[in-house]
């Protein structure tokens, strides 16, 4: 599905102009890789991987702006079109970029995220700034439109393996743009990859000593973190996917939601702490009549936290919610 760009055609045109159009103007002053990535999630992890050889800049950096529902602006387009290299996640979540990347002409190469999930299986994104053939377009209360892949999970920042080997691609990038400084990049995604394992381990240990227990999650941000730590997520996927879609629940999906929290068969709620509704309301309402623990995720970086911490302080709370 071709999307509509909505940006204003003569300010672009007269911002493009002055910026001369010309990828990696904006790191030629400073001597400095330009990266811009889709959210501040990206960025940060381009930042751990390029320290201060690299200029980044988050197109979403704020929890107040929905990577789904995002409209760039034409300041937007121009950082884009100054980039040396850009960073996605893909996938139907950050379809602003693949609007910027096409909009800006930008010659720069482009990462993305979902390709280096082992569960993805579609084509690439970002050649021609089209959405995937086999992704289902969705459109919320508000009109916006979100192209998602049928059957995947694009939340892929909550894989730490899938962010690993992105850390490692973002190296591998930098260096073929600034050979000069390959031997920093390569081991500053090496130290990346050690707090990985690290949090892989971490997993592992609530695997071991909660393989099994539940969760209840009123959208699928969570999921490749749970799953990774052995945990079923009995959540009706028609609910999870209605909250996503920022649609109603359909009734009858509700009642077997909260039959579900009020019976037993839950042991921890996760929301998302951005989002939300009535429902998902009616669900954290139900925990707490039944004294379950209730986590609130994210989607974009806490300010001041680097990814490493940001999920670690996730994996903390999950183990001390199952405890």
């Amino acid at each position: 599905m071709q999307r509509s760009l909505p940006l204003a055609a003569a300010a672009l045109t007269s911002a493009l102009l002055l910026a001369g159009c010309a990828s990696g103007q904006a790191s030629a002053g400073s001597g400095k890789v330009s990266v811009v990535a889709s959210t501040n999630v990206y960025g940060q992890i381009a930042e751990a991987v390029g320290g201060d050889d690299v200029e980044v800049t988050s197109v979403i950096s704020q929890a107040s702006q929905d990577p789904h529902s995002f409209e760039p602006s034409a300041r937007d387009q121009l950082t884009v079109s100054r980039a040396d290299l850009v960073v996605q996640n893909g996938g139907g979540y950050d379809p602003f970029m693949e609007q910027l990347i096409t909009a800006s002409g930008t010659s720069a190469p482009v990462i993305t995220a979902v390709e280096l999930s082992p569960e993805w299986e579609g084509e690439p994104v970002h050649e021609d700034g089209d959405a995937h053939e086999d992704g289902d377009a969705h459109e919320d209360e508000e009109g916006h439109g979100h192209d998602h892949v049928e059957g995947f999970n694009e939340h892929v920042w909550y894989d730490p393996d899938t962010m690993a080997a992105l850390a490692q691609d973002i190296a591998d990038e930098l260096s073929q743009l600034d050979a000069a400084h390959a031997a920093t990049y390569a081991a500053n995604a090496a130290a990346f990859q050690e707090g990985v394992a690290t949090l892989d381990t971490a997993l592992a240990d609530i695997a071991a000593a909660h393989a099994g227990a539940t969760v209840f999650v009123t959208e699928p941000v969570p999921l490749y973190l749970t799953e990774a730590a052995d945990l079923e997520n009995v959540t009706p996927e028609a609910f999870s996917e209605a909250v996503e879609e920022g649609q109603d629940v359909p009734p009858a999906t509700l009642l077997q939601a909260l039959d579900l929290v009020r019976g037993g068969s839950v042991d921890v709620v996760i929301v998302n702490a951005q989002t939300g509704g009535a429902e998902t309301e009616q669900i954290v309402q139900a925990a707490k009549e039944q004294d379950l623990p209730v986590l609130s995720f994210t989607e974009t970086l806490p300010q001041g936290s680097t990814y490493l911490e940001w999920m670690s302080m996730n994996i903390d709370e999950l183990r001390t919610a199952l405890a």
